[in-house]
């Protein structure tokens, strides 16, 4: 059965679709069957990872319209599929309010496909709306990713907040992955008091891995692809390979094939 982790943080420019995208491709590398599910209205992970020109997507399988396994989209890494996004998630939420156990839709819609895969990656919009919900009831647990800049702390009590509020109500198994430190810079002493006060606050619950600034890493998204088919030699590549390699340790698996 997959381990579903859904990216989150209502707080917007962390590097949250970078993390999506990267972490997915990078554990698809490793050979574990991976699904990347874009839920998303700015679709930013599904072109991100170069899909377009699809008819279903994430959308018809939330409210029913189609089963979640028919908007499955092979990518051209072998062992990373995704669920794309549309603009037709603006909507939904209104559309949501109306439906019964209207928090339960993706987990009712995942259900059906979890067992093909090893890991599901969730990628929420930057809201703790009921999209942001949906993707919470449905998953294990919640990946944080936390820039180290001036605010990095912001809103962090608010989304610790509403995963309790989850956990407590519609999901008692979901816990918290980790927490990923993105855009360090080895330049600014302020990255470093940010790791050390955020490490502080989370423990052991902080990834030892850290995201480094990198060209590379900001350049991929608009060649459509993940930075490790962009240039896997970069520092932002060897990154989320770390973190990948750091994710399935923590989840007690054993690496298929080590990606250099």
């Amino acid at each position: 059965m997959a381990r579903k982790i859904v990216i989150a943080n209502q707080k917007g420019g962390v590097g949250k679709t970078t993390t999506a995208i990267n972490l997915s491709a990078s554990v698809a590398a490793a050979e574990f069957k991976t699904l990347l599910i874009d839920i998303d209205p700015q679709s930013n992970s599904t072109s991100g990872i170069g899909i377009e020109n699809y008819k279903l997507s994430v959308y018809q399988a939330l409210i029913g319209l189609e089963n979640a396994e028919d908007c499955i989209i092979n990518t051209y890494m072998p062992h990373l599929d995704i669920i794309p996004s549309t603009i037709d998630l603006v909507g939904a939420e209104i559309e949501l309010v109306s439906m019964e156990e209207r928090e339960y839709l993706l987990k009712k819609a995942v259900a059906t496909i979890e067992s093909r895969y090893d890991f599901i990656f969730i990628d929420c919009p930057p809201s703790l709306g009921l999209l942001t919900l949906n993707a919470l009831t449905c998953a294990d647990s919640v990946l944080i990713p936390v820039q180290c800049e001036y605010f990095a702390l912001e809103g962090l009590g608010q989304l610790l907040n509403t995963i309790n509020i989850v956990k407590k109500n519609l999901n008692n198994d979901l816990s918290i992955e980790g927490v990923l430190l993105t855009m360090f810079d080895t330049r600014l002493r302020l990255s470093h008091q940010v790791v050390e006060e955020v490490k502080k606050y989370f423990g052991t619950k902080v990834f030892q891995t850290i995201i480094h600034r990198n060209v590379r890493l900001s350049e991929a998204p608009s060649h459509s692809k993940p930075v490790i088919l962009y240039d896997a030699s970069s520092v932002g590549a060897q990154n989320y390979i770390t973190l990948a390699s750091e994710l399935i340790q923590r989840n007690n698996l054993e690496q298929k094939s080590k990606v250099n």
